[in-house]
């Protein structure tokens, strides 16, 4: 792995954290990795988020081209959500603060029981 400057790295977490928006965004992109879903699907996937928090993310997401925003001709217009190929790119990223996740919520079990 290259080594950056700790200037470089801040700058790069900083655009990064621009380009994802929130923490609703995570869960979102991890929902739609499994394919295109409407926003009531995605809501009820990701019970504890409200309508208002969803939408902002969503329009987040698609301003920053993580996400496409697809209209279907049906009355009413039938919206889907799904990934953009940098939408799909970040699948690695989720894959690594999964396994970081994992790696340390099983520590701190293993410390709680001592």
């Amino acid at each position: 792995m290259n080594k950056i400057s700790d200037e470089d790295c801040c700058s790069v977490i900083d655009e990064f954290l621009t380009i994802i928006g929130g923490k609703w965004a995570f869960l979102v992109i991890g929902h739609l990795n499994k394919g295109a879903l409407r926003f009531n699907q995605l809501q009820r996937n990701i019970n504890t988020i409200s309508a208002q928090s969803l939408t902002k993310t969503l329009k987040h997401l698609e301003k920053s081209g993580m996400i496409y925003r697809h209209a279907l001709p049906t009355v009413p217009v039938t919206v889907e959500y799904s990934l953009t190929d940098k939408g799909q790119d970040f699948q690695s990223i989720l894959e690594e603060i999964r396994d970081w996740g994992q790696k340390w919520e099983k520590e701190n079990s293993s410390n709680s029981t001592k």
